[in-house]
């Protein structure tokens, strides 16, 4: 174990032996790091761990104390979804625009929302960044930069592909308006209306559009809760179908949370590559990890170019500035030339701003801050789950990200539950919009991104007494 880990587990046992008891306040970092003998970081990496497993609570202005008895979380889902696999047309935008459209006032509790709280970024550092890189900016980057994006920043982000073991030139690298606009230009890229595109059950409403726009198939693949799509069932679905795309989220997909193990990423890989299908990646939670480490995207196994790799800073650093980007291996010179004709550019400040803050340092700080609270607030989130929950509710545990899927029980309708809670200023996303053929009739996603306090709670027990009375 690492210094920390050993530090939390020599607390932890402390506190199961009862020598820590409720309500007892921890030594102060400082305390700590002299009586132990290690540094303050050491001591604040122990005391999140905890914090994250629910053991201490963190108290404004007054230090760490030890909480109440861990609660029974409720139990995970353990089986894999059972979709209709034939490839069929989709038609879900309308149900989804209704459900979107509803969730965007700002009273709302947003357990809807697709995204985190925008308070957890460092707004007022972008805007710095912003200020002085607008001033230094070339008029002629604005047609120099046209499609592929900043070099600066495309520089930056292959650095990070760097430091995470991927050899991604920056040339490969396409800057776009945003991350879906990374996918939409990929799967633009290689299909045609009438193509048959696999995805995952339940998948991102956001991929069902997008092939309803485009007049592609949809075949939903059976998926894990934990560990993501069913390779056995990929593989019969590309031999049935012959699809011409994939596309999927392999860490920390949404809205399951699942997180595919490596070697299944490898062998997803290499299923794919078998047959010649593009896997268009959608990888913007990859730096929201709870662990000690990024988990590796299927890029990373790519040794053909099939790989096409998607992510953004909207999730992770800066929403609002809809500064994405694609690696799209083999299909590079594809995608560039689809966003020519399409979207043209992404924002030249945006991409500058994004560029001097990435240089300047302070990202890898604002992740491991951002990281923490996630872990908390799923915590909190799923304890309370259990307290205002009726009994056959399931819940996913994510390893990152900031969406739980619940199962509940079979009488609920999710459709019905969004509706009331509407009416009561609570947001939530219904199963229904993440299929194409409109099922998980009886399920949620929840989004614990937002900052949880006495109205969070409220909200929650609230959604909880609402189940109750379906049930």
């Amino acid at each position: 174990m690492k210094l920390y880990e050993t530090l939390a587990a020599e607390l932890a046992q402390s506190i199961q032996d009862g020598v820590l008891r409720m309500g007892d306040r921890l030594p102060s970092v400082r305390q700590a790091s002299t009586s132990r003998a290690v540094s303050p970081s050491t001591v604040f990496q122990a005391y999140y761990l905890l914090e994250a497993r629910g053991l201490i609570r963190a108290r404004e202005r007054s230090g760490y104390y030890v909480a109440g008895a861990a609660q029974k979380l409720p139990p995970e889902p353990e089986q894999a979804s059972q979709p209709d696999e034939a490839s069929s047309p989709v038609d879900i935008s309308e149900r989804v625009f209704e459900v979107l459209e509803s969730a965007k006032m700002r009273d709302l509790v947003p357990f809807g929302s697709a995204f985190p709280s925008p308070l957890l970024f460092p707004m007022a550092r972008l805007a710095r960044a912003m200020a002085s890189s607008v001033q230094q900016l070339d008029p002629w980057s604005a047609v120099d930069d046209l499609t592929p994006g900043n070099p600066q920043l495309r520089r930056q982000i292959a650095l990070r592909y760097l430091a995470d073991g991927l050899h991604i030139h920056s040339d490969e690298i396409v800057i776009t308006n945003g991350a879906l606009d990374a996918l939409n230009l990929c799967l633009g890229a290689v299909t045609r209306p009438g193509d048959a595109v696999l995805v995952e059950s339940p998948t991102f409403y956001a991929a069902l559009q997008a092939l309803e726009r485009n007049s592609l198939h949809a075949i939903e693949v059976p998926t894990h809760p934990r560990e993501g799509i069913d390779l056995a069932a990929l593989a019969r679905a590309i031999e049935r179908h012959q699809p011409k795309a994939c596309w999927l989220m392999s860490t920390f997909q949404n809205p399951l949370g699942s997180l595919m193990p490596d070697e299944k990423k490898r062998d997803l890989v290499k299923l794919l590559t078998q047959h010649e299908i593009p896997l268009i990646e959608d990888d913007v939670y990859g730096e929201l990890y709870f662990g000690d480490k990024r988990p590796m995207p299927a890029k990373a196994y790519d040794s053909k170019g099939l790989v096409m790799h998607c992510s953004s800073f909207s999730k992770c650093l800066a929403p609002g500035y809809r500064v994405g980007w694609a690696a799209p291996g083999r299909f590079t010179r594809a995608v560039a030339r689809h966003k020519l004709t399409t979207t043209l550019a992404a924002s030249a400040p945006a991409q500058a701003a994004l560029a001097t803050y990435l240089e300047k340092g302070g990202y890898d700080k604002h992740l491991r801050q951002l990281r923490h609270t996630l872990s908390v607030q799923q915590t909190l989130f799923m304890e309370a789950i259990a307290r205002y929950f009726p009994p056959g509710t399931q819940a996913t545990r994510p390893k990152g990200g900031y969406f739980l899927w619940l199962e509940l029980p079979a009488e609920v309708n999710a459709l019905e539950l969004h509706r009331q809670a509407l009416a009561l200023g609570i947001s939530i996303a219904p199963g229904p919009i993440f299929s194409a053929h409109h099922g998980f009739t009886n399920c949620i996603r929840l989004n614990y991104g937002h900052a949880w306090d006495e109205r969070s709670e409220t909200a929650l027990a609230t959604l909880g007494a609402l189940v109750q009375k379906m049930v």
